[in-house]
């Protein structure tokens, strides 16, 4: 039996804060409209990993089968029935305009004693999604669900008011920071797609000219999340974004022995997505930072480039250019409007301006500038989440006096 005198870790919970199922500080109050053939109804749905809403296109009534609808209100508590283990729960900000969601998305009102921005930041913590993944109940994957009753049983220290508005003004510090690196990042990320887009002026030429083959990767049962201890691991096709590739997007092997060496990913391939969806498919990016023990999906390609031509760095930022974007994912075809491919023959016919090697470096040399100041900001951001996060654990755990709380970050 646990011991309501202690937190998770085993510490004493300090006076005055509620150790208690979350019953005590949420309310259950879901609002039901009735779908109406003629209206349309903006929707959203809750990101994984308490990130938010996400925002999706509005659906006509005409065209759902939902017979009812659940209106979600501002500053609310939300979380996906389905999705609840990967922490899709959030607060839904105040400024809210009118949203709807399948039933699937219960809401809950807050007591009178809670802070909803304190809940919101609660809602970033591993230990929600851990309760949360604990909460599930199910037969498997897109079967399991957190019952609204199951999740209201949860038990959490909840500090009082005015602990909770310290934490809020706290943490709200730090994320003002990540605010404005992010949108600093966006900023250089404009000023990166309008060089990428500026082109040499040169005679265009298939690409598979300056190719020397692409490589195939391999399709294989994958595990969960990679971590750092993991022997093998295989990319994601998230690894590889327009022109930025993220080592971190991988999933976990138990073994490699079912992949030959073409299939492993080195420091410096160029890879491509083949397939994904119309918007996403053919992204472009240079491994950087790989770990070992990592291979290729069969959803990416590795191209091969002929360097006497055309220089690997140089293909990245031209394929990731708006122009050849629109070639790329012109070319790709499908039976589903959510996944479409391209295929070998199609990807080498695609023009490119390659310009004689010197021009290629100008090109790369001011692409690249703007690339490592958006590279040096979001490592600043990255480090200003684990601030974050173990600021925010130690603010939890009472391991960090909440009146020294304002630290140097």
């Amino acid at each position: 039996m646990s011991d309501p005198t202690r937190n998770d870790n085993g510490a004493r919970v300090q006076e005055g804060w509620g150790r208690a199922p979350l019953a005590r500080f949420l309310t259950p109050n879901v609002e039901t409209v009735d779908v109406a053939p003629e209206q349309t109804y903006p929707t959203v749905g809750v990101l994984n990993r308490g990130r938010g809403l996400l925002y999706r296109d509005p659906v006509a009534g005409s065209s759902t089968s939902y017979k009812k609808l659940n209106r979600i209100s501002p500053g609310v508590l939300v979380y996906s029935r389905l999705k609840a283990f990967e922490g899709a729960i959030t607060v839904t900000p105040d400024d809210l305009p009118e949203s709807f969601a399948s039933q699937e998305f219960p809401t809950f009102a807050f007591a009178s004693d809670v802070d909803p921005h304190f809940f919101r930041i609660l809602t970033t913590t591993q230990r929600m999604w851990d309760a949360l993944q604990g909460a599930s109940k199910g037969m498997g994957g897109r079967r399991e669900r957190v019952k609204p009753a199951d999740f209201l049983n949860i038990v959490m220290a909840i500090p009082p008011l005015p602990v909770q508005e310290r934490i809020v003004e706290a943490i709200g510090a730090v994320d003002d920071q990540i605010a404005a690196l992010d949108t600093e990042s966006e900023a250089l990320e404009g000023i990166l797609e309008s060089l990428r887009s500026d082109l040499p002026e040169t005679d265009q030429q298939p690409i598979g000219d300056v190719l020397l083959g692409i490589d195939s990767g391999k399709s294989v049962q994958a595990g969960g999340e990679a971590s750092a201890e993991d022997e093998y691991r295989i990319l994601k096709l998230s690894a590889v974004q327009r022109g930025w590739f993220k080592p971190s997007e991988a999933k976990t092997l138990t073994e490699g022995a079912m992949f030959s060496p073409s299939h492993v990913v080195k420091n410096g391939d160029l890879l491509i997505t083949r397939a994904n969806t119309p918007e996403r498919v053919g992204f472009v990016a240079v491994a950087k930072n790989v770990p070992e023990g990592t291979f290729m999906p069969d959803l990416i390609w590795r191209l091969r480039v002929d360097e006497s031509r055309a220089s690997t760095d140089y293909l990245e930022h031209a394929l990731s250019s708006r122009e050849l974007r629109t070639r790329i994912s012109g070319m790709s075809g499908g039976t589903s409007k959510s996944m479409v491919k391209i295929n070998k023959r199609g990807f080498g016919a695609v023009r490119v301006p390659i310009p004689p090697l010197p021009e290629q470096r100008e090109y790369v040399r001011r692409c690249d500038a703007v690339a490592g100041g958006i590279t040096a900001t979001r490592a600043e951001e990255a480090r200003l989440r684990k601030v974050r996060a173990g600021l925010l654990s130690g603010l939890l755990d009472r391991t960090i006096d909440i009146e020294s709380a304002e630290l140097e970050v």
